[in-house]
């Protein structure tokens, strides 16, 4: 009986603890823009919306027939990707396969507590960051490797990776795109991975489908302050010509002759 209850306590464990996956990319108005969410327990527990292009270098048989030339394949997820996911307390992951498993993109989140500090006061605080990315490919799948040599499946992943630092309980949006370099199994190859448009959160989501405060990245700051400065610039001269105006007009007030008060004077005109 104990080992009974032992069993179904487990089972219910696991049951409560059940993840599920989504794709929503089909409610996105960018083509090119994915929506993929993961929950547990019926809540949201990872959110990325994002755009994502890959250059991937591989090798072909040259004319004549002995050399090998580098070919690039340029590689963007379709809107029917599978997913998978994984949500926890300090790491979180999402898995994208598409075309068969013949790629397979997986990103790692780390939560982390980092000292930072101005004026001399050093303060600990709690950030989250992409620790690892990682994309699996076969150069055997011909729509995107065409006449490839030696095909087959190659891993590509990133090293001492950090990126897209966020302080906890808020989500990363970036309009910018970011690039990752991820060193593959095939010959050492490079990867560029372009990741823009993207708003990711994959800890501490306060409200199902709802992102948590957004930390712009620091390239969208810079953006919109060079387009706020010259509406600033043009009310700084504004503000100036007007001074300048008012100024000059009471200078000709103060200036300009005053005629005489006394009435008596026009008596004896």
């Amino acid at each position: 009986m104990e080992l009974l209850l032992l069993l179904v306590s487990l089972w219910a464990l696991c049951v409560s603890a059940e993840q599920e996956v989504e794709n929503l990319s089909g409610l996105s108005p960018n083509p090119d823009r994915d929506i993929f969410v993961v929950r547990e327990n019926g809540t949201t527990c990872l959110m990325a919306e994002f755009a994502v292009k890959f250059l991937i270098p591989y090798d072909v048989l040259a004319l004549n027939g002995i050399d090998l030339i580098t070919e690039q394949a340029s590689v963007s997820l379709p809107r029917g990707a599978q997913i998978a996911g994984k949500c926890g307390s300090s790491e979180s992951e999402l898995h994208i396969s598409w075309l068969n498993l013949a790629f397979t993109f997986r990103i790692f989140f780390s939560k982390e507590k980092r000292t930072m500090g101005s004026d001399g006061k050093a303060k600990e605080t709690e950030v989250w960051k992409i620790n690892k990315v990682q994309l699996v490919y076969d150069t055997s799948e011909t729509t995107h490797f065409i006449s490839a040599y030696n095909p087959g499946k190659h891993t590509a992943s990133t090293h001492h990776l950090s990126a897209l630092v966020t302080p906890a309980g808020r989500s990363f949006i970036c309009a910018a795109q970011q690039t990752l370099t991820l060193i593959s199994s095939d010959h050492q190859k490079g990867i560029t991975v372009s990741i823009y448009d993207i708003q990711i959160q994959p800890f501490d989501i306060k409200s199902d489908f709802v992102f948590s405060e957004p930390y712009k990245c620091i390239t969208d700051q810079r953006e919109q302050l060079e387009q706020m400065l010259p509406l600033v610039l043009g009310l700084i001269l504004g503000l100036i010509i007007v001074i300048t105006v008012s100024v000059y007009h009471f200078h000709l007030k103060l200036s300009a002759p005053q005629l005489p008060r006394d009435c008596s004077l026009y008596k004896n005109m």
